[in-house]
């Protein structure tokens, strides 16, 4: 795993975890903008991006090294912790592994219950068409897309076009069954998160699945502190990955709080 940081050591830390088959990039426009008053550390998951050939094992292996780095790095706290899909239920194990660890926290757009068929689905659907899905050639003809697909405002800019030609052809068959087994099939919200002094926030897309908005509101039965903000109009996942701004305009004043 590695971790790229931007901003004073010294500052106060934030941790901003991607999502699965992303990579450190998705949230580098919201660490660029931070990192004058922050420490922003942007992990990079192992069989994501530069980390591509190394074994991605779950959701709580991935937890046991980040809470390593930020014992080592950070003196065991965090000011805030942020992630997308599998990133937000990263977060969550996090949480739920030491009650102050974060004084923030934002999860966007994921599941924290079972869902066997849902994966189930999306792992056949890798078995038989991850190659035309995650070949170099299909990424660029994706990148053409995206014009046709997205809004212009969710356009990614040429440095993170880059980004996703050079990580996003490396990803592996084996990688992505893991995930979709660990995030998906097997993962369930602990217990001990009730136990967290975080300051919660719970993001989902107006046009997300039910399981997501489900597991928003199981995660407030656990942590009835928590607060759900419902992105009008957009799905999975776009504030964080596609709309920097949006993102900032909601994340900061919940900083500031």
């Amino acid at each position: 795993m590695k971790f790229h940081e931007f901003g004073d050591q010294n500052s106060p830390h934030i941790m901003m975890i991607h999502g699965g088959g992303n990579s450190w990039w998705n949230y580098l426009r919201q660490a660029r903008i931070l990192s004058d008053r922050y420490h922003v550390i942007l992990p990079t998951m192992d069989g994501h991006g530069e980390e591509y050939a190394e074994k991605y094992i779950s959701t709580e292996d991935t937890a046991d090294k980040m809470m390593a780095y930020i014992d080592e790095k950070c003196n065991g706290q965090l000011f805030a912790l942020c992630g997308v899909s599998l990133g937000g239920q990263i977060v969550m194990e996090l949480l739920s592994r030491k009650p102050d660890l974060t004084k923030k926290a934002i999860i966007d757009g994921s599941i924290c219950y079972p869902k066997p068929v849902m994966a189930r689905c999306c792992m056949g659907s890798i078995r038989f068409f991850g190659g035309l899905l995650f070949s170099e050639k299909a990424c660029r003809m994706q990148v053409a897309m995206m014009p046709k697909l997205l809004p212009k405002k969710m356009m990614y800019p040429e440095e993170l076009v880059h980004y996703y030609m050079q990580d996003m052809p490396h990803i592996r068959k084996e990688t992505l069954y893991t995930m979709y087994r660990t995030y998906m099939m097997q993962y369930t919200l602990k217990e001990s998160v009730r136990k967290t002094k975080a300051e919660v926030m719970y993001w989902y897309g107006e046009k997300e699945m039910k399981c997501v908005k489900n597991s928003a509101k199981m995660f407030q039965s656990y942590v009835p502190s928590c607060r759900i903000y419902e992105a009008k109009g957009y799905n999975h996942g776009y504030l964080s990955i596609y709309l920097p701004d949006e993102w900032l305009k909601i994340a900061e004043p919940f900083f500031k709080m």
